[in-house]
């Protein structure tokens, strides 16, 4: 094994996931309404944003399959107004902080991993723009030089739990499904991996287990029993 692509939500950055959502939002209309954004059409659009960049076919890249499901709902003044919600993942977006957690054995398990010559990818569900996976990294006490690549809605064309989404990474990293570990905490996003080869590791510090799977058909634990499980995986 060479290369061990990590999800970010729930794994390296502990949270409840409805509650970064209502906080990602309260802060995203605050700063948008002034705009002419109605807080419950925002929210609407970007869900529907959001469920077409899952439904994305790899023809385009995420970020413009966002912005033209968005604009469809509000005009072409969203293209305009792109610069207001770049400007909000570098400022605002801060806030949502305070419902995530911070666990110090993320970023000891990451660079421990590094130290020992594996390539490391944060393989964040790629419906943001980098600004805000750099962001959300940096929350879980961790910053670009860890990882040798990083999805997000303008590098990728499909979206968890496609498992295009992987062969995609696969591709942009030039690996082989066979050289590598996900490691995530949902069963359906992150363990769809394996859809394509790729070894799998149920983090269960934040499981998310929506279909009830038996966990038991996974590797899985903590930080500490990932560790131990690498340990005993055969290195290149």
């Amino acid at each position: 094994m060479k290369t061990i692509l990590f999800d970010l939500d729930g794994t390296l950055l502990p949270m409840d996931q409805d509650a970064f959502t209502k906080a990602y939002f309260k802060a995203l209309t605050k700063k948008l309404t002034p705009h002419g954004y109605e807080p419950d059409a925002l929210v609407k659009g970007i869900w529907t944003g959001t469920a077409s960049m899952v439904r994305n076919d790899g023809r385009r890249t995420n970020e413009a399959v966002f912005w033209d499901a968005f604009a469809a709902i509000f005009g072409d003044r969203v293209y305009r107004d792109k610069s207001s919600f770049d400007a909000f993942y570098l400022a605002e977006f801060d806030s949502a902080k305070e419902v995530c957690g911070f666990d110090p054995e993320a970023d000891v398990t990451v660079k421990a991993l590094k130290s020992e010559g594996y390539r490391i990818i944060l393989a964040s569900n790629p419906i943001f723009p980098l600004t805000a996976q750099k962001r959300r990294m940096e929350w879980a006490g961790l910053n670009t030089d860890d990882f040798s690549y990083i999805t997000s809605y303008e590098n990728s064309s499909y979206c968890k739990p496609n498992p295009d989404y992987y062969q995609e990474i696969l591709s942009a990293i030039g690996c082989s499904a066979k050289d590598c570990l996900m490691v995530g905490n949902d069963t359906t996003e992150d363990m769809a991996a394996a859809g394509v080869g790729i070894q799998t590791f149920l983090l269960t510090n934040c499981l998310i287990n929506s279909k009830e799977i038996d966990i038991s058909t996974y590797p899985h634990g903590g930080f500490e029993q990932l560790r131990d499980y690498i340990k005993h995986i055969p290195k290149w």
